[in-house]
């Protein structure tokens, strides 16, 4: 009897300790479950919602993985959304792989800065007047409705219309431009509800390889999104400027086209790290390389574009020079000067030219003019930089102001001199 009292007791706590661990492993299975948000059972709407916030928090805390480890996530995703976040994004947050999270936030926190511009030149023919539209990309700088585009988006045009995000439109007058550097600012007189500005970064801080995002308006396809990578740094292309370049652009394999001159060039963050505006390309379209100007570039110019117009450069008082080569040395020879600028007052030297004349018996004919070019300077250096081209010259002359000192280095008969020079 007690042989049998004794099975059945060790029976019914053997019983008891399998279900027990049957049911730890059930709750168990079940909790990972809710974590990876694959629920095996239907739950009650409260316990959906219960289920997706604590996806969304272990979505959020989890350590990453590792091809996620080097990839910018967004700063706070959460289960409430951020002025720059849609309820739809924050639904779907958990299901987008890191790459969309970043490319699908960074527009959605930028998109409303980036603003389409229409343009209309009128031209008189003999046949009557002719309208001929233009396109191009602006965005938003400030909520008093400063709008930055390209020079070369709304130069000689007569009129110019700026379409927002939310389709409302608002003529446009032009604040100032800068050809040489291919910016240009326009004002709006727009609800500050609709004005949403551009976060400008620091573009000295670039590297190769940045993944970066165009938004613009190609065709007229407004605020369109496109990704690449920078391609390299410090380009130059040449200005619509004769004997210019734009200096220190960000080359990109970004798609861009028609339409997106003036649009953002973004980092993973959505902050502005330039101004895209031009294409190499054979063919005219996105199968060329693009360019963009550093944002560092628009925080330098934009400024003086507001309050002056313009840009006030210093003027040394060079009309033209020429590229040369004697004894093995590269440089500019002065070729003209303007009378009383301020390289002739500084002493620097152009050719030597005699008048010729003629005489017919008792009278003086003007018979030309004799040039002497071995009297003129050249330029091979302006602050230390050597000077090779015209290029290189004005480059160093358009970042100064007006009372700005220079120093340039030149070889005058053979030998090489240093001649200071203040800009006016």
């Amino acid at each position: 009897m007690k042989k049998q009292t004794f099975i059945l007791l060790f029976a019914t706590v053997l019983g008891f300790i399998v279900t027990t661990v049957s049911l730890s492993l059930f709750f168990t299975e079940e909790k990972l479950t809710n974590a990876q948000t694959i629920p095996f059972f239907q739950r009650s709407k409260n316990d959906a919602d219960k289920t997706n916030k604590n996806a969304a928090r272990y979505e959020q805390n989890k350590p990453l993985a590792t091809s996620e480890r080097n990839l910018p996530i967004p700063e706070h995703p959460s289960t409430l959304p951020r002025p720059d976040e849609s309820p739809l994004y924050v639904e779907r947050y958990a299901e987008l792989i890191p790459e969309e999270r970043i490319s699908v936030q960074v527009y959605e926190r930028s998109n409303k800065s980036v603003v389409n511009i229409d343009t209309r030149t009128t031209y008189v023919l003999f046949i009557g007047e002719i309208d001929e539209p233009g396109a191009g990309s602006g965005v938003v700088l400030d909520k008093e409705g400063h709008i930055l585009t390209n020079s070369h988006v709304v130069s000689k045009v007569d009129s110019v219309m700026v379409t927002f995000f939310n389709g409302e439109s608002y003529p446009a007058t032009i604040v100032g431009e800068d050809p040489i550097t291919d910016l240009a600012v326009l004002k709006v007189h727009a609800p500050a509800q609709d004005l949403y500005p551009v976060t400008l970064a620091d573009s000295s801080r670039l590297l190769v390889g940045q993944k970066i995002f165009a938004i613009g308006n190609p065709f007229g396809l407004e605020r369109t999104l496109t990704s690449g990578l920078i391609s390299s740094l410090n380009r130059s292309i040449p200005s619509r400027i004769e004997a210019r370049s734009i200096k220190g652009l960000i080359q990109i394999d970004a798609a861009i086209n028609p339409g997106n001159s003036g649009g953002a060039l973004l980092d993973t963050q959505g902050r502005m790290i330039g101004i895209n505006t031009a294409i190499a390309s054979q063919s005219g379209g996105s199968h060329g390389v693009g360019f963009a100007i550093p944002a560092n570039t628009v925080s330098r110019i934009v400024p003086q574009l507001i309050k002056n117009g313009k840009v006030i450069r210093g003027e040394i008082g060079i009309a033209s020079v020429r590229v040369i080569e004697q004894n093995s040395v590269r440089g500019l020879l002065v070729r003209s000067l303007e009378p009383g600028g301020a390289a002739v007052k500084a002493g620097l030297r152009g050719p030597k030219i005699t008048k010729l004349r003629a005489f017919q018996g008792a009278f003086a004919i003007e018979g030309g003019s004799k040039i002497d070019w071995s009297a003129a300077d050249i330029i091979v250096g302006i602050n230390g930089i050597e000077t090779k081209k015209a290029d290189d010259f004005t480059a160093v002359i358009d970042e100064h102001k007006p009372g700005d000192r220079i120093q340039l280095d030149v070889l005058r008969d053979g030998k090489r001199i240093q001649i200071p020079i203040i800009l006016e």
